[in-house]
């Protein structure tokens, strides 16, 4: 029903300012290179790549935690988790620190990049979805079409930019990454991802992933969620919650 109404609501404010689907951006394809091993029971939250290892972060209450992932295998080498009372959310890597969210807690970490030890504990109004960052400020969702820019030493919000498609703004965001100057967004609940311009807010193409995960393997697990980009060896992973594979892909 959610997504009927929301289809009800594109249609008739396309149909009000006169903007036919022939203004829709364009929908990129896309190549499967390489398959890794993802552990089943990683409820993804984030994820980024950082010197050749994935770091990653799962929610669920009593589950959540922090680790550090062999690409090859998807071995964990390392873990940390959280208090059994949150729900894990966004990671992203600043400095020789590991910054993290919890879903609807609006309590955040700051954790040591090498050690795991948490060093500082934030807070933040609202729920906490993703983080990745641009090298000089943290970006940060929150679900809403709503994207917030924090200061990475205080964690106080510096700015909001407001996602949308043509002139309907874009519900849902999730896991975050940025992939050659774009800001690439999961959108929860769904097998797309949104590559917006971080400047003005515009969605300037999709990406649908819809069957790269096969059917025989859709047992007991939840939605796409999780990107991080190698930039030095220009390499995309995608995976999802509780997904037994993760994707190297290349975009067409």
């Amino acid at each position: 029903m959610h997504r009927f109404l929301r289809f009800l609501r594109a249609l008739s404010l396309g149909l009000a300012l006169g903007s036919p689907a022939a203004a829709a951006v364009p929908t990129l394809a896309y190549q499967v290179r390489h398959i890794y091993p993802h552990d089943a029971g990683a409820f993804t939250e984030g994820l980024f790549y950082l010197r050749g290892e994935l770091y990653e972060s799962t929610g669920l209450e009593g589950q959540s935690n922090i680790r550090r992932v062999r690409l090859q295998d998807g071995a964990v080498l390392q873990s940390q988790s959280i208090a059994p009372d949150l729900f894990g959310e966004g990671i992203v890597n600043w400095g020789d620190e590991i910054i993290s969210l919890t879903w609807r807690n609006q309590v955040g970490f700051r954790w040591n990049l090498k050690t795991f030890a948490k060093r500082k504990t934030f807070r933040y109004p609202g729920e906490g979805w993703a983080l990745t960052q641009n090298g000089k400020a943290l970006i940060m969702s929150d679900g809403t079409p709503s994207i917030r820019f924090l200061d990475p030493k205080t964690l106080k919000e510096t700015g909001r930019l407001d996602v949308k498609d043509g002139r309907l703004p874009v519900d849902d965001i999730n896991e975050l990454e940025m992939v050659k100057g774009e800001l690439f967004a999961n959108i929860w609940s769904s097998d797309r991802i949104a590559r917006i311009d971080p400047k003005t807010g515009q969605v300037i193409g999709w990406i649908d992933l819809t069957g790269i995960l096969d059917p025989r393997d859709r047992v007991n697990i939840d939605v796409l969620n999780g990107i991080a980009y190698d930039a030095a060896g220009d390499r995309l992973f995608v995976t999802g919650k509780q997904w037994p594979k993760l994707f190297e892909i290349k975009l067409k």
